[in-house]
């Protein structure tokens, strides 16, 4: 097969930065889609720490080439500052990165806006990163926004200015704003269309290329499916497509039978942000549980502590359904070391009513009552373990246990943030 794509099966924060760079170490392209500095991957090469946002994680691969396609959203200063923190850590980038002229760019205006909003919100606030994602999405739907093939063409100049009437008089009426600078946008942002310009690159048209050639491209995609903007927990989501087929349309690709989609999900569940949370810990499990930055569970783009939940098959399942999963990769097991006894959501009850799917209206999330077994703790080290027999028999009957009841294979097992802190149980490529 040579094309997979990479699935966030979860809120995010999977560990799907991890499992892209497993599968890159082969790949001839990684690609990314959808979303924009808002997600974040974190690798760890040897002990050493490499932190992401837009740029592929394949870059740290030397043969690999990694492209940014036309469904993502580019913050040009964060992007240029990426790449400047890879040239100094030795990274070589030239024909090794490439920016679809179709992705759209981020202004101070869209993060500004951002912030705006949220407050205006007040209670009904979502937690957005304040990164001015969903803004800039907000300003492509209604086709007004600027792409990179905007900022680099002679014409940047008077389409700037069309652009920033509209938004002046927008953040005037409805928030009292007083705008921002034609001139001064227009200066700076020509600068980093400068930098910018030498990758960029018809991007979807060789992505098409490399599959037709058999090549073995990696998708990558960004957040978690139960933050997809139209199948998530709506409207505590992201701003665009998390599932498989958006990641796929994010870079203009359709339905093929050489693609198939891997999903990545943590030994529990964990969010960040506000919205609904079936399987979220009591106080007293959440005492179970070591402290969130020994387990690393602060965000890679944010800095937020994440919300700890058991882990939950009826989501894992809805999500598995609408990204065509045919392999999983299950991550962090050793951060339940430590526990006497596990529980695993196989099921809800809604008003004496037994569910299958969670509900469309996030409403009705409060009123949700998660069915659960229990499986006894193995309290012993798994972290760093690389062979399934080695497992203590606790973990290794969770584990089985959960492929089971999802009713799909589990390729990978992570057993700590090294690359080489892996279980590889069946060929996921």
């Amino acid at each position: 097969m040579p094309g997979i794509v990479v699935v966030g099966l979860q809120w995010g924060d999977e560990g799907k930065g991890k499992v892209v760079d497993i599968v890159s170490s082969t790949a001839d392209l990684v690609v990314r889609s959808q979303g924009g500095n808002n997600a974040g991957h974190t690798i760890i090469v040897r002990g050493k720490e490499h932190r992401f946002h837009l740029i592929p994680s394949g870059i740290l691969y030397p043969q690999t080439i990694c492209y940014i396609g036309g469904g993502t959203v580019i913050d040009p200063p964060v992007l240029i500052e990426e790449l400047k923190i890879l040239k100094e850590q030795g990274a070589v980038l030239q024909n090794r990165l490439g920016l679809s002229p179709y992705a759209h760019v981020i202004f101070p205006l869209h993060r500004e806006l951002d912030k705006l909003i949220e407050k205006r919100k007040g209670g009904s606030a979502i937690g957005t990163t304040g990164r001015g994602i969903g803004p800039c999405y907000m300003d492509k739907a209604a086709r007004i926004g600027l792409r990179l093939a905007d900022i680099i063409s002679p014409l940047f100049k008077e389409k700037l200015g069309s652009f920033l009437t509209l938004k002046n008089e927008e953040l005037n009426a409805l928030y009292g704003h007083k705008g921002f600078s034609e001139e001064d946008i227009y200066q700076t942002y020509s600068a980093y269309a400068q930098e910018l310009r030498p990758y960029i690159l018809p991007v979807e048209m060789l992505v098409a290329e490399a599959l037709h050639e058999q090549k073995k491209v990696v998708f990558e995609g960004a957040h978690g499916a139960l933050l997809d903007l139209t199948y998530g927990t709506y409207p505590f989501v992201t701003s665009c497509s998390s599932s498989a087929p958006g990641i796929l349309g994010g870079v203009s690709m359709g339905p093929r039978a050489d693609i198939r989609a891997i999903g990545i999900f943590k030994a529990y569940t964990t969010r960040v942000g506000n919205g609904p949370f079936p399987t979220a810990l009591s106080e007293q499990e959440r005492g179970l549980f070591p402290n969130s930055h020994i387990i690393r569970e602060v965000g890679t783009t944010t800095g937020r502590e994440r919300r700890l939940g058991w882990i939950d098959i009826p989501l894992l399942r809805y999500a598995i359904s609408f990204s065509s999963i045919v392999s999983l990769a299950m991550t962090k097991i050793d951060i339940l070391d430590s526990l006497p006894l596990i529980r695993i959501c196989t099921g809800y009850q809604l008003r004496n009513e037994k569910l299958k799917w969670p509900p469309a209206c996030t409403e009705e999330w409060q009123n949700i009552e998660p069915i659960y077994e229990e499986i006894e703790g193995w309290q012993s080290e798994t972290k760093g373990i690389t062979d399934f027999n080695k497992l203590p028999l606790q973990a290794r009957r969770y584990i089985e246990r959960i492929e089971a009841l999802l009713g799909i294979p589990i390729a990978l097992v992570s057993t700590g943030p090294d690359r080489e802190q892996t279980i590889v149980m069946h060929d996921i490529l």
